[in-house]
């Protein structure tokens, strides 16, 4: 008991400490409502760490988003992706705070935008970088509404806190957003990893999920195992706070072999270009195939995270025969609640064993170039485009080329390239790559062209084939009808889809002039809204013409009466 009062008080003062470095009254909530968190900061995402933290908007949109403190708007970005509709401001204080998936604008910031948007005649415009004096905000001036646009879920706010300088990302928590939180995170798997071929766990070579056991005060522990030489461990583990449910990400986890901590990590803050390297954070090879995952408490060398703190030996454990070792991991949240789980492990001398060696015909050295080609199709991997030297499956069957399973991790991206020369014009015309490494929903991966060749760039190994996407798109009208007068209608809707390639530009325009309809990917609709320009005349007449992404068009054209 005194161990674990030791060490929450340990944790207090590292987080007072860290805490000292940030303003804690500066910046307010960015809405008027309470905080329910839906995602933390620096929670374990594909690819990525969450670069800030989501807060639930009661499952609708349109919630007043209040600037957290006096500033000015030094970035706005549209995309149909990503962020979607997203606003910068910059802060004297030398922070910059962030809001993401908004559903429009404050009214003079909305006007702005539209007004560039009629002018480039394009709705995704990409980013804005307005005059420090355009548009000047106040501590809890309303700047924008909450939304669900680009690559959310579902309606929520995400907020970030940045460094202006460095754009390294902080824990909004550490600022004072806090939610409600007196729950412990939640521990469902142990998972023990063979460092090298002389490593023994239970007599084996192989990584080795331990069954852990929970004990009456919340905390758990493993089942005893045996040992010999180098291992790592790692837990699958996430929190909850107390008004939502949702499977959040912790705030540090640590290990102490025999009393003594040898490994620690927390995410208070972090640069976007380390991001990547969650991959190497993580068992990546089981979060492809299960969809789980286990967090390392041991650093691999070619990881770049600059989350670690005084790691001895990278945490790796060094087993010894007839020693007895005593391993605690500990995961924490934000607010110091812990869990705890102990595995006892035992040294033994390490077995006789023939290792087998997992070889290939194509061996990858990660410091070179690599190029390798089989029935007309190449695959190319930049230097270092792997973390490690490995051995790579490389096979190519009824035209599919399967470049292993995508459970290796890559630093950059590969090209592949198909041979078009024996594909007729019309053919070539609709060929494209797809991802089919789950057969059942081939993806569209953007595809280049040139002559007798289509190829692609991809950072995921897998399976590729070529698909021909001869169909246009779809179209129909959601809230009018030919001839119909519309005077009554606020918007104009059209739904758009297509089955295989997918869409990939629009046009729009009413009476010959270009009209901003903005895409709900989600929902596959493009909406129109009357106010962003007066109409002249009564009769008028729409056009909607639709691209899927090899070029096959479909066009729409309506008469529509307005006063």
């Amino acid at each position: 008991m005194k161990y674990y009062f030791s060490l929450f008080l340990f944790f207090i003062y590292g987080v007072s400490v860290a805490q000292k470095k940030y303003p804690k009254n500066y910046f307010s909530a960015p809405m008027d409502i309470p905080v329910v968190v839906a995602g933390t900061f620096g929670e374990l995402r594909s690819n990525h760490f969450h670069s800030g933290i989501d807060l639930k908007t009661q499952k609708r949109e349109g919630i007043p988003i209040k600037a957290t403190a006096d500033g000015f708007v030094s970035r706005i970005k549209i995309r149909q992706y990503g962020y979607g509709k997203a606003l910068y401001i910059d802060h004297p204080n030398g922070y910059t705070t962030v809001y993401a998936h908004l559903q429009k604008f404050s009214p003079k910031i909305q006007a702005y935008v539209k007004s560039i948007q009629y002018k480039k005649e394009k709705n995704n415009i990409g980013n804005l970088f307005p005059k420090p004096e355009q548009f000047k905000v106040k501590k809890g001036e309303i700047i924008a509404y909450s939304g669900n646009t680009g690559s959310s879920s579902g309606p929520h706010l995400h907020y970030e806190i940045r460094d202006t300088k460095t754009e390294n990302i902080i824990n909004p928590m550490i600022f004072g957003l806090r939610a409600k939180d007196t729950k412990k995170p939640i521990i469902k798997g142990l998972k023990v990893f063979s460092l090298d071929n002389s490593s023994r766990i239970n007599n084996s070579n192989n990584n080795l999920i331990v069954p852990i056991k929970e004990l009456e005060n919340g905390n758990f522990v493993a089942n005893r195992i045996t040992a010999n030489g180098n291992i790592g461990l790692g837990i699958y583990v996430y929190d909850h706070q107390d008004a939502a449910m949702n499977k959040n990400g912790i705030y540090s986890l640590e290990m102490n072999v025999n009393g003594k901590r040898v490994y620690y990590h927390d995410v208070e803050s972090f640069s976007f270009a380390e991001s990547k390297y969650i991959n190497l954070l993580i068992d990546y090879e089981h979060y492809s195939k299960y969809k789980k995952r286990y967090q390392k408490t041991h650093k691999v060398d070619q990881n770049k995270l600059s989350l670690y703190e005084d790691l001895i030996n990278n945490g790796k454990i060094l087993i010894n025969s007839y020693q007895n070792y005593n391993v605690e991991i500990i995961a924490k949240d934000f607010d110091g609640n812990a869990t705890a789980v102990r595995i006892p492990i035992k040294g033994v001398p390490a077995n006789s064993m023939f290792s087998k060696k997992d070889t290939t015909n194509y061996k990858i050295v990660a410091k070179d170039f690599q190029k390798f080609e089989k029935d007309s199709i190449t695959i190319a991997f930049p230097k270092n485009s792997f973390y490690h030297n490995c051995f790579l499956d490389f096979s190519v069957e009824n035209g599919v080329a399967k470049v292993h399973e995508p459970t290796i991790p890559l630093d950059k991206k590969f090209t592949l390239t198909f041979n078009t020369s024996h594909l007729s014009d019309k053919e070539k015309k609709h060929v494209y790559i797809a991802n089919v490494t789950k057969k059942k929903y081939p993806r569209y991966v953007t595809t280049k062209r040139r002559e007798n060749k289509v190829f692609t760039n991809q950072k995921t190994l897998g399976s590729y084939t070529l698909l021909f996407d001869e169909t246009s798109p779809e179209l129909s009208l959601v809230n009018f009808e030919e001839g119909r007068w519309l005077t009554k209608n606020k918007t104009l809707k059209v739904k758009i889809s297509d089955k295989e390639s997918g869409i990939n530009e629009y046009r729009a325009t009413i009476d010959g002039n270009w009209v901003l309809m903005e895409y709900n990917h989600k929902k596959g609709i493009l909406t129109y809204d009357f106010s962003d320009k007066k109409l002249v005349g009564s009769k008028h007449i729409f056009k909607l013409v639709v691209s899927d992404n090899v070029g096959n068009t479909e066009t729409i054209s309506t008469t529509f009466y307005r006063k």
